[in-house]
């Protein structure tokens, strides 16, 4: 009687993998390559699929240009700006939000319904939100100038976006707006995934709400904050469809001009230099490794680092006490 193999499903695994593999080969694995080639080199224009590789001495010209660009010292600080001023409300509003919904003291009546509510900006595209919110804010008849003077708050209607702090304020409204749901729904998933053990634990020991969300769930979710602090960085640093769909030409003074919104200047409009929007690309692809990298590093698991320390250094203890014991028998 031949003995029945094992059957193996691994394989299936691997062929169900291979569009998405050939999917990110084809869509942005060699976009990425071919980006970081150009930035090299002379391309220029539409339609001109010729070009070389610049000169040894001239090899980071197009790097060179864009870091002593001021348009683009502008358009970074913009673009740190817009993300720092919605990343920290979004991240106050999603921490209250799930220890509202979270509370194990507290039945929040239509919870679900709430939840929805609040994750549906999320769902609603960028060029949607960009039309609605130019519309809200328009000039001379948008709605908000109309509650304003109707209230008699403003004795004429104003043009919001020909301000600078104003349109960069409504960017940063926008982007809260959209994001703090996501955030919030990421983060109490992360909640729910703690131990109720520890909860009761700290109900029987007397510890209030605050002292329970501060000293437990706070570092009990700190791989969450990390991700949501890594993915709203690197979101961040490529903003692009509000900045450029909701202030025509970035605004007053570029207020609300971005990195991504440059390089697409670069890119598609007046000069279609290819040569430095790639240059500018990766630029910000290695600002974006450095900090996420830095993040990683900074809010790293430090008492289990410590611990990997000393399995190691109990590790090399153990094999050179066996090597000691070796050379003794060796020796008698």
């Amino acid at each position: 009687m031949k003995k029945k193999g094992k059957i193996s499903y691994a394989k299936y695994g691997y062929i169900f993998s291979i569009p998405f593999v050939l999917a990110y080969l084809i869509f942005s694995l060699y976009p990425t390559l071919y980006t970081a080639i150009i930035g090299f080199t002379d391309l220029r224009g539409v339609g001109k699929t010729s070009w070389h590789f610049l000169k040894i001495t001239n090899f980071f010209d197009n790097y060179k240009t864009i870091l002593t660009l001021p348009t683009f010292h502008v358009a970074l600080k913009n673009t740190i700006k817009l993300w720092v001023c919605n990343f920290i409300p979004q991240m106050i509003l999603a921490l209250l939000l799930s220890a509202w919904f979270t509370n194990r003291r507290v039945k929040v009546p239509g919870e679900g319904a709430f939840k929805v509510l609040f994750y549906m900006p999320n769902i609603i595209t960028a060029a949607t939100v960009a039309i609605l919110f130019g519309a809200l804010f328009g000039y001379p008849m948008g709605p908000v100038n109309d509650v304003l003077t109707r209230f008699h708050i403003i004795d004429k209607p104003y043009f919001f976006l020909q301000n600078k702090s104003v349109a960069q304020g409504i960017v940063m409204f926008i982007q809260t707006w959209m994001w703090y749901g996501y955030t919030m729904i990421i983060i109490i998933s992360g909640v729910l995934g703690i131990n109720p053990e520890i909860f009761e634990a700290a109900d029987i020991d007397g510890a209030n709400g605050w002292q329970v969300f501060w000293k437990i769930t706070i570092p009990s979710i700190q791989t969450i904050l990390l991700f949501t602090l890594v993915t709203s960085l690197i979101g961040g640093l490529n903003m692009f469809d509000i900045p450029n769909l909701f202030v025509r030409d970035s605004g007053p003074d570029n207020a609300t001009l971005t990195t991504s919104v440059l390089i697409y200047t670069m890119a598609f409009k007046g000069g279609y230099m290819y040569n430095r929007a790639s240059a500018l690309s990766m630029i910000m692809f290695l600002i974006i490794v450095v900090c996420s990298a830095a993040l990683f590093f900074s809010m790293r698991d430090k008492e289990e680092v410590r611990l990997k320390k000393l399995k190691k250094q109990e590790m090399k203890a153990r094999k050179l006490a066996m090597k000691n014991e070796a050379k003794g028998v060796k020796n008698e």
